[in-house]
């Protein structure tokens, strides 16, 4: 099956000026809150190593991107004022030493007053003169690219903004299922290298040649960790060699379409039937969770539920005995799952907002106990966000159990039968529905049958 992850993709053409104009309304109540009569959204700039003329890989600005599927054009700018066209300053130098952007072209064109300048000067002759009824949005560390706009990332304004990007337009979801069919080929890629004995190198190999993606190209750096490595939660040194023996393999890989990302985990056994009968006890329990998503539902609450959940794996299991109220409140499933349930999904991996109560910037914050929780609002249409229950021999967090109630709670020979194989995350990325959930993951992955 052959998909259009171009920008001339008629399927995102038709539902991209819906989008705009949701983009539109949201700015205008931002301005309006502000007391500003344009928003000038800034890319952003390539930053420089230290002691080097050498340019980090470019991470653009995610306001930019969530109007215009551009991830590669610094020092531009979009300028939006209420009522009127967005005007997009497009640079594009004179330059022998990269590649220059292109000429503008797809989908997404039609919707701006496009201005093309190839001087960095150039880009003031197209900014509204009163600078004073501007506000920009963007990372400025050079006041010069703020071109006399004092008024920088205004609270009231990006409060507004962030909340308001929690829920997806249509068009973005149908990116986010586009950038779930492309991980999710990855996926299969990684998979297939893993059981021929690859090294985690190789297999990082295989999964960006799947994706068509260059390392910067990746939403996030690939987690790639076979045997004990997957107890490292961000685990990303990638052996050069194959171990003597493949136990297991975690793979938390994504992939990105316009900007937009997936985020995907997965963990295999390598043949062993009694650490599969625990990952398929796992991804159980996860599609148990995602079955619990939709409108109205706490977060927080849900996080919880997983811990209770867990406890019971961890029972059935034999790594741990005890009721699962008595293994939540003494700190026994935390040791094993000591992250967040999830967290939101969008323009960037760990989208923004995921904190907030509302427009004010109000913060919710974790239940005690679970620092590390990303996503605490209450769930309302068409969030995406990932569901990512985990089960980890992670030895400095239950060395801490040791002469605390826990410890008894613990079955440490199950854990040392478990500690070579490192741990298992299973994370599907689940749009939010009224009285259900839209798998973007299990549908990208069945769709590859």
């Amino acid at each position: 099956m052959t998909i259009d992850y171009s920008d001339n993709n008629p399927a995102l053409g038709a539902l991209y000026p819906e989008h705009v104009q949701t983009l539109a309304a949201r700015h205008d109540h931002a301005l309006e809150q502000a007391g500003a009569s344009h928003a000038v959204i800034f890319s952003g700039n390539p930053k420089i190593a230290f002691l080097d003329d050498y340019q980090m890989p470019f991470k653009p600005n995610p306001h930019f991107v969530s109007w215009a599927p551009l991830t590669t054009l610094p020092f531009s700018y979009i300028v939006y004022t209420p009522g009127e066209k967005p005007v997009l300053i497009y640079y594009q130098p004179h330059d022998y030493w990269h590649v220059v952007p292109g000429a503008p072209d797809g989908y997404w064109t039609h919707q701006f007053d496009i201005r093309v300048v190839h001087t960095i000067d150039e880009v003031a002759a197209h900014l509204p003169a009163a600078r004073e009824k501007c506000i920009v949005i963007g990372e400025i560390d050079d006041e010069s690219l703020a071109f006399g706009i004092e008024r920088i990332n205004p609270t009231t304004a990006v409060n507004i903004l962030h909340y308001a990007r929690g829920s997806k337009t249509a068009y973005e979801l149908a990116v986010m299922r586009l950038s779930s069919q492309r991980g999710a080929s990855g996926h299969a890629a990684a998979e297939a290298a893993f059981r021929s004995g690859a090294s985690e190198y190789d297999i990082h190999r295989a999964y960006c040649k799947a994706v068509s993606h260059t390392d910067p190209e990746l939403p996030y750096s690939n987690i790639i960790a076979l045997n004990a490595h997957g107890a490292v939660l961000h685990y990303t040194d990638l052996d050069r060699t194959a171990p003597a023996e493949q136990r297991s393999f975690l793979i938390d890989a994504g992939a990105q379409v316009h900007g937009y990302a997936s985020d995907i985990t997965r963990t295999y056994s390598y043949g062993d039937e009694r650490f599969q009968a625990l990952i398929d006890r796992m991804d159980e329990m996860e599609q148990s969770i995602v079955n619990k998503v939709q409108v109205g539902v706490d977060y927080r609450d849900l996080h919880i539920e997983t811990h209770i959940m867990l406890a019971n794996v961890l029972v059935d299991a034999e790594l741990a005995h005890g009721d699962a109220e008595t293994l939540l409140e003494t700190g026994v499933t935390a040791a094993f799952f000591p992250h967040g349930l999830g967290h939101l999904l969008g323009v960037q991996v760990h989208d923004v907002g995921g904190f907030m109560q509302g427009e004010s910037g109000t913060v919710i914050d974790p239940p005690s106990g679970h620092p590390f929780l990303r996503l605490t609002r209450v769930l309302e249409e068409d969030m995406v966000l990932t569901i990512e229950p985990g089960l980890y021999v992670i030895d400095m967090l239950l060395e801490n159990l040791r002469g605390t109630p826990a410890e008894s709670h613990v079955n440490w020979v199950t854990v040392d039968w478990l500690r070579p194989f490192g741990g298992i995350r299973i994370e599907d990325n689940v749009r939010v529905m009224n009285g259900g959930r839209e798998n973007l993951t299990r549908v990208a992955f069945a769709d590859r049958v």
